[in-house]
């Protein structure tokens, strides 16, 4: 984070006219905090478009949704599967699963990302969201797993939500082990190709600043460009 301070949101801001006036408009901030953990307001924070991370800050817990200055978007016509990937398809020693085991995706991240900020309150959120049954809302808070379909082991995975027709990423692990090299990539290609099946709009990967969304075929979006088509297709 580069910038000065954190501005509070509170749950009574979290209203179509406070966001699109004071929050949009304003291409010097991207970070805010949020001491609101409940469902609701981390569902409204996802379908203005805001990325909810987490932080501690004098030993107080925050949500730390952003509303990024730009966005890496793939439209599944465009998606670029290379030839390694092609093969391990070709080879079919994986099985790829959609919340079937959510929390062991959820122990993978943890161990993957040494400094996640998926610390105890966070994941709490998560396990809650995902176990939320009977909703109104048109949210769905998903895991993605990717198993070696000859021993089991889970290789690859992410965890991720749905509104409406758009899929978005938060975070996700892949295995370290040469044995598995590309099975990330292929992970990703599994998905992409589900959520084409599902006739989804759009996938949502986040920041832009990762080569490998670009290599799988994502575009450039400001922030402006994504809130048009987000908010149209939510």
């Amino acid at each position: 984070m580069s910038q000065d301070f954190l501005y509070l949101l509170s749950k009574e801001q979290l209203n179509k006219k406070f966001i699109s006036e004071n929050i949009y408009p304003n291409k010097k901030l991207n970070y805010y905090l949020c001491n609101d953990l409940s469902l609701e307001t981390y569902i409204k924070l996802c379908k203005f478009g805001f990325i909810s991370t987490s932080i501690i800050l004098d030993n107080n817990f925050y949500l730390l949704p952003e509303i990024q200055f730009e966005y890496a978007i793939l439209d599944f016509n465009n998606l670029h599967i290379s030839k390694k990937v092609k093969n391990l398809i070709k080879n079919s020693e994986y099985k790829f699963c959609i919340n079937s085991d959510f929390q062991s995706v959820l122990n993978e991240i943890k161990k993957y990302h040494k400094d996640s900020w998926i610390e105890e309150n966070y994941e709490k959120l998560l396990i809650n969201l995902n176990n939320l049954k009977n909703s109104n809302s048109n949210f769905k808070l998903v895991s993605i797993e990717l198993y070696d379909k000859n021993n089991g082991k889970l290789v690859s995975g992410e965890i991720g939500y749905m509104i409406s027709k758009t899929y978005t990423s938060l975070t996700g692990f892949s295995s370290r082990s040469k044995k598995y090299n590309n099975w990330g990539k292929l992970q990703m290609v599994l998905l992409a190709l589900y959520l084409e099946e599902n006739k989804f709009d759009f996938w949502n990967l986040g920041h832009p600043y990762m080569q490998y969304k670009f290599d799988l075929g994502a575009k450039l979006y400001s922030r402006d460009e994504f809130l048009k088509r987000w908010l149209n297709s939510i």
